[in-house]
């Protein structure tokens, strides 16, 4: 269908999707184990009868069963038929619900995407635009992107919808009870960079039950401009008579429609647990009912993947800092040429904790590949920093390289009318959704008066609104010159910022040019950005580690009216002014003060994930003279226990901890022949068996569960996914472990758990059962006579409770 007939639609009713599938496959005599995609392909009939119920029911749109049918996962179950599988179950779902919409469903590969993970960028966006392609031919008039975790896997599946075609593309994540992605990623900072990246509608699904779901989209709706989504769980699984099962009904998730009208959702359906009869009972809510529309038309704000910053206008001045930026430095110069990012991550770390909310990134330097310098130091930020980047480069190919890696939605430095300009990058910041800074050049020199530097402004955005882009979508630069070559050059940069004002446009500056030539230039600085304050500066492109720029830019917006309860001022004062409390690092994130000894390095490199430079740390600290055991007790370990904190604080997040977790484990891969060697051998906490329980391929979170166990001392074995029952307790009897961990991903194995340990039980085995996973409940696993573990720093700490009995 049509992209516009589709939203004339949702502008006049809700859009019914359908509700869950592999529950319904399952009563349906789908047997566990199998790959459900190509079971279906050889079992047609279950399925059409889903889709069919589903459409009587009242589903305007019914998802086809494609939903792992990608390269990674089915070449798991033997099939490299991308292409026709994923035709084939579009054709099913198309030849059984004439009249009806048919949506490709695009889901997790079950990999980490660069640079969170393994798996690189472009070879995700390759895996998805196999299906995509398989898809289109097979008719489908929508897609979706669900049950997405990953904000840079979900970028990657977009990007390969939106490279193939321009049909409509809705994308939903799923949040656990934090509420973020496992990945850490917030709702809004996924709205945000998935909206300006081109998806068609945005929103949530699976993980939780109506209620928690209605004030995520809630919580949404003032930044949307596109339709939100909501596909919310029948409530929380519960184990009844060895099955799971889901105790909300029809009737009552049905009453929760008027409630998501009225929080603003656009588009909704049903996820795991429910059935038709769910669809149709929320067909019945929404009769009568008007959806709201989107609550914006445009959206100036900013995002990383795990923050967002919304420029407010009025709102207090926003500081980009200004540091990372090889001119005039010579360390950072040698680092990037030896591939190096120490001067990065420290400049990252000072300049947030002083305050800065935006980085710029610019690494423009002879002698290196600039887009391959400047996507390692995009990546590497993109875990070390929650603050949003701007990418500074006068190439192309820098910026086109970097904006296509970087997971959230960035601002471009910048864009003007000189030749080869405009029409190049615009294009690009359209693409992947970016903000810029539009410089008032045209080629012809710097305009020097306010108001051949307006009229050039009015043209050009003249130009760019041919490219969609509005108000919203740019920060005009006020252009900064020298006053020492010309004592009128500061009060035309202020008028033009008046101008910008006064025309509804943000502004920026780079601050420290105004002083060039002049003495004590961090006076003539710090002034002139009060001043520019004063006149409707938004950001500006400063060093936020001189405390004169801090102190007066943060008195000049409670001066202004931008503070008004002078809150970040008086957090500023009452610190000392040792930092600037604009978006300030949480507790463990700042920088820390220099390591005094090469061990305290080593803790600060576990505590930081520093991989790169762990194992040359440890050797320099053995090399001074610490002893291997002293090291791994006095250091290493009480790192990766802080790390854990930072975790559970949520100061930390997936990214972070996956960071520091293969820093201590190739740490450690330095000092164990040592410690193996020696008759002080680390004392191993006790011995576990690790496994993804029968008929469950997904092994990320036991993964990350393993990597952490070992490192907190345990002996681990990990015997992999999809692990038979009997082949787990032919492990336990053999092996022998103190204590066994099972892990599910979904509903319909996660009853397997219960019948590994009843079966564990029958053969007289009493080791202790440690359970977890994305669907599994404390509740559960007192049901099945296990301990509960809700992630891998909690699994560490239950394993030490158990074991210490």
């Amino acid at each position: 269908m049509d992209k516009a007939k589709l939203l004339e639609i949702i502008k006049r009713r809700v859009l019914l999707l359908d509700g869950a599938t592999g529950t319904e496959l399952q009563k349906r005599g789908m047997p566990e184990g199998v790959c459900p995609e190509l079971w279906c392909l050889e079992n047609p009939g279950p399925l059409m009868e889903i889709h069919r119920a589903y459409q009587s029911a009242g589903s305007d749109v019914v998802y086809a069963c494609t939903f792992g049918a990608n390269r990674l996962k089915i070449a798991e179950y033997g099939s490299h038929d991308v292409t026709g599988v994923n035709r084939r179950l579009a054709e099913l779902a198309r030849k059984a619900v004439p009249g009806s919409l048919v949506a490709g469903d695009l889901a997790p590969t079950g990999r980490f995407v660069e640079p969170f993970g393994p798996l690189s960028f472009e070879e995700a966006v390759r895996v998805y635009k196999e299906q995509v392609r398989g898809l289109l031919e097979g008719g489908v008039d929508l897609f979706v992107i669900e049950t997405m975790i990953d904000i840079q896997e979900t970028r990657a599946a977009l990007i390969a919808v939106r490279e193939l075609t321009e049909a409509f593309c809705m994308v939903t994540m799923t949040y656990e009870a934090s509420g973020r992605t496992l990945n850490g990623t917030d709702p809004l900072s996924a709205l945000v960079t998935l909206q300006a990246l081109g998806a068609d509608a945005v929103g949530c699904n699976c993980s939780t039950g109506p209620g928690e779901m209605l004030e995520i989209v809630r919580a949404l709706k003032p930044y949307a401009k596109v339709p939100l989504v909501a596909k919310p769980n029948a409530g929380l699984p519960v184990l009844r008579d060895g099955r799971t099962v889901f105790e909300m009904g029809p009737a009552e998730f049905g009453a929760y429609a008027k409630a998501f009208v009225e929080a603003g959702v656009n588009i909704m359906g049903g996820c795991c647990g429910t059935t038709p009869e769910f669809i149709a009972a929320l067909r019945d809510g929404f009769e009568g009912v008007t959806p709201q529309p989107p609550a914006v038309q445009a959206l100036g704000a900013l995002s990383s993947a795990r923050r967002t910053l919304v420029l407010r206008d009025g709102g207090p001045t926003v500081i980009i800092g200004e540091r990372i930026n090889p001119t005039g430095k010579k360390q950072l110069q040698a680092e990037l040429k030896e591939g190096q990012l120490a001067f990065v991550r420290q400049a990252a770390s000072e300049q947030e904790q002083a305050g800065a909310e935006v980085l710029d990134v610019n690494v423009g330097m002879p002698g290196i590949d600039e887009a391959a310098v400047s996507n390692k130091v995009v990546g590497f930020l993109a875990t070390a920093t929650d603050l949003p980047l701007c990418i500074d480069s006068a190439d192309v190919r820098t910026i086109e390289s970097s904006l296509r890696l970087y997971p959230g939605r960035a601002l471009i430095n910048s864009i003007s009318g000189e030749p080869g300009k405009l029409d190049v990058l615009a294009p690009l910041a359209a693409k992947y959704g970016a903000m810029f800074i539009l410089l008032p050049l045209e080629g012809g020199g710097v305009p020097v008066q306010a108001r051949e530097r307006t009229a050039v402004i009015e043209k050009l955005c003249n130009r760019l609104a041919g490219y969609g882009f509005g108000k919203e979508d740019m920060i005009v630069d006020g252009l900064t010159m020298a006053v020492s070559a010309d004592p009128r050059a500061g009060r035309e940069t202020l008028n033009t910022l008046a101008w910008c004002r006064s025309s509804g446009l943000r502004t920026i500056l780079g601050v420290s040019n105004v002083s060039f030539g002049l003495p004590e230039r961090r006076f003539i600085n710090a002034g002139f950005m009060a001043i520019a304050i004063a006149e409707g500066l938004t950001m500006a492109i400063a060093n936020p580690m001189i405390q004169e720029l801090t102190a007066l830019k943060l008195a000049a917006d409670v001066l202004s009216g931008r503070d008004p309860k002078a809150e970040r001022f008086i957090e500023f004062a009452t610190a000392g002014g040792a930092a600037a409390p604009g978006a300030p690092a949480p507790a463990g994130k700042a920088a820390p003060p220099p390591a005094a000894t090469p061990a305290e390095k080593v803790r600060q490199a576990v505590i930081e994930g520093r991989r790169e430079e762990i194992q040359a740390l440890v050797s320099a600290a053995l090399d001074s003279g610490v002893s291997a055991q002293a090291l791994v007790d006095g250091f290493m370990i009480p790192a990766i226990q802080q790390v854990g904190a930072f975790y559970e604080q949520k100061i930390y997040f997936l990214p972070q901890l996956i960071a520091s977790a293969e820093a201590m484990q190739r740490g450690f891969g330095v000092v164990e022949p040592i410690l193996k060697a020696s008759t002080s051998a680390q004392q191993v906490k006790g011995r576990i068996i690790m496994a993804t329980v029968q008929g469950d391929v997904h092994d990320i979170g036991k993964n990350i569960v393993f990597l952490l166990l070992r490192n907190n001392g345990f002996e681990v074995l990990d015997l992999g996914k999809d692990v038979k029952h009997e082949m787990l307790i032919a492990a336990i009897e053999r092996e022998r472990p103190d204590l066994v961990g099972l892990s599910a991903l979904m509903t319909t194995t996660m009853v397997n758990m219960k019948t590994a340990i009843e079966m564990a039980r029958g053969r007289g085995i009493a080791t202790p059962f440690l359970v977890g996973g994305a669907v599994v409940t404390e509740g559960f696993a007192d049901s099945i006579g296990a301990s509960y573990a809700s992630d891998g720093v909690a699994a560490v700490k239950t394993a030490e409770r158990l074991l210490a009995r």
